[in-house]
């Protein structure tokens, strides 16, 4: 074989580093990946009701992680009315169940187009501003939309809350975690896959542009306010689903839980998961959302230690726990 043949042909497993697959990816990726299928597969089968609802909640939490994911973590844009999102998204599916008796697919749809299409309008008139003005702007929005799901008594059921109708799809009705379990894990890993594919996609490299540097962004080419705004209304829509996904095996919503404190513990997750990395925010809301669980006996403390641990990872692991982690293994490694 000639020199240039050589040269264009495929790199042998001989050329990697040990610990690496042909494709490039590291075993220990590989086995973690099939460690967490064989979980999500094996779990209904060996857990209890209460079990398999944290699971299901935990992969809520993970869509909505990606959403902030990549409103933040890929552009930049600090977001805070996350938890308005969502809320659209559980009303509107619930909504369209109780009234309609729509397939839960088409609910999750429509609740996803229409948080979608409130973020792209609110996208684009407070991505007019930056920064702190942003984070105000949207943590106003939130409020405002918290107060509309407590004060709409006709549709949201105001302070009563709304019973949720079970999903359905024909004939079938999802009564239990277990059976919503299945749609959950495939909802989740959609949303998880889309990400991925936006990421590696010529959008994303727009968006991390126009993350690092609006001004060489635009020297680039890449129209900046318009890849803000689509930036904006994914992690809406991703929002959105996330919150039909909750309606799936949920029966009931008030609108308390879906506050500054829903909002405050998502951006936790993300932070603490490592900002711009999809492993840190999927790895993050499992994380949290357990911890959630645990401190649900003390609501009065959630806000005050979420804000702790938010200040101890932004002054000593600002990259996320799994950057902190790494760079910790790798200078070990070196001696």
């Amino acid at each position: 074989m000639s020199d240039k043949t050589a040269a264009m042909a495929p790199r042998s497993e001989a050329s990697l580093p040990a610990g690496w697959s042909a494709r490039g990816i590291p075993f220990v990726q590989i086995a973690l990946l099939a460690l967490a299928a064989a979980a999500l597969v094996i779990l209904p089968f060996v857990v209890t009701g209460y079990v398999l609802y944290i699971a299901n909640l935990l992969l809520v939490f993970v869509v909505l992680c990606l959403g902030l994911h990549l409103v933040i973590g890929e552009t930049g844009q600090f977001a805070l009315a996350h938890a308005a999102f969502y809320g659209i998204g559980i009303y509107t599916s619930g909504l369209a169940g109780n009234a309609f008796g729509w397939p839960f697919p088409l609910s999750m749809l429509l609740a996803g187009l229409i948080a979608g299409a409130v973020g792209v309008v609110i996208g684009a008139v407070a991505l007019r501003m930056r920064d702190i003005y942003l984070a105000l702007a949207t943590f106003a929005f939130g409020e405002a939309m918290q107060w509309v799901f407590l004060n709409w008594d006709r549709v949201t059921g105001g302070p009563n809350g709304l019973r949720i109708s079970p999903a359905r799809l024909g004939a079938f009705e999802i009564l239990s975690d277990k059976q919503a379990y299945p749609v959950v894990v495939v909802m989740a890993l959609l949303m998880l896959v889309l990400t991925i594919i936006i990421s590696r996609s010529r959008l994303g490299r727009a968006f991390r542009a126009v993350r690092e540097s609006e001004v060489a962004a635009m020297a680039m080419g890449v129209p900046v306010r318009r890849a803000k705004i689509v930036a904006f209304g994914l992690s809406a829509f991703y929002a959105g689903v996330a919150g039909s996904m909750f309606a799936t095996f949920s029966t009931y919503i008030h609108p308390d839980s879906l506050g500054f404190q829903t909002t405050i513990l998502v951006l936790t997750m993300v932070v603490v998961g490592g900002l711009g990395s999809i492993a840190g925010a999927v790895g993050g809301a499992i994380a949290f959302g357990l911890i959630s669980e645990v401190l649900r006996q003390t609501p009065s403390y959630q806000e005050i230690i979420y804000g702790l641990i938010l200040i101890v990872f932004m002054m000593y692991a600002p990259r996320g726990v799994f950057a902190f982690i790494r760079d910790r293994m790798g200078r070990a490694a070196r001696g």
